[in-house]
């Protein structure tokens, strides 16, 4: 069984920072209480680019991913992003290196 994560930036429409925000924060609160398996799903605002967003996502494993995919709270993001997003860049990763939380290490 392997860690999986993901690397998304998302570039926002002129404007659309707050409403952006809002979305993520009522998506992530679901996440830290309905998804054991999603390990660390940390949003980032970019210094000097403030319509630029960056994701990291690490799973459990690919099953886990799969879970979060499933569940209502990120189903809603996904419908509603839209509005906010003009650009959307994913980068699909497994880790085999590194210094990760409790459960998640990799060699």
């Amino acid at each position: 069984m392997s860690n999986f994560g993901l690397f998304v930036r998302f570039t926002l429409k002129d404007g659309a920072a707050e409403g952006f925000d809002a979305l993520v924060r009522e998506t992530t609160a679901g996440i830290k209480t309905k998804e054991p398996g999603t390990l660390v799903y940390a949003c980032h605002t970019v210094e000097g680019e403030p319509n630029q967003r960056i994701f990291f996502e690490l799973y459990a494993d690919h099953a886990a991913f799969e879970e979060h995919e499933r569940q209502e709270h990120t189903r809603h993001f996904l419908s509603e992003r839209d509005k906010y997003v003009a650009k959307t860049e994913v980068d699909r990763m497994t880790p085999y290196t590194g210094k990760y939380p409790t459960g998640a290490d990799s060699d």
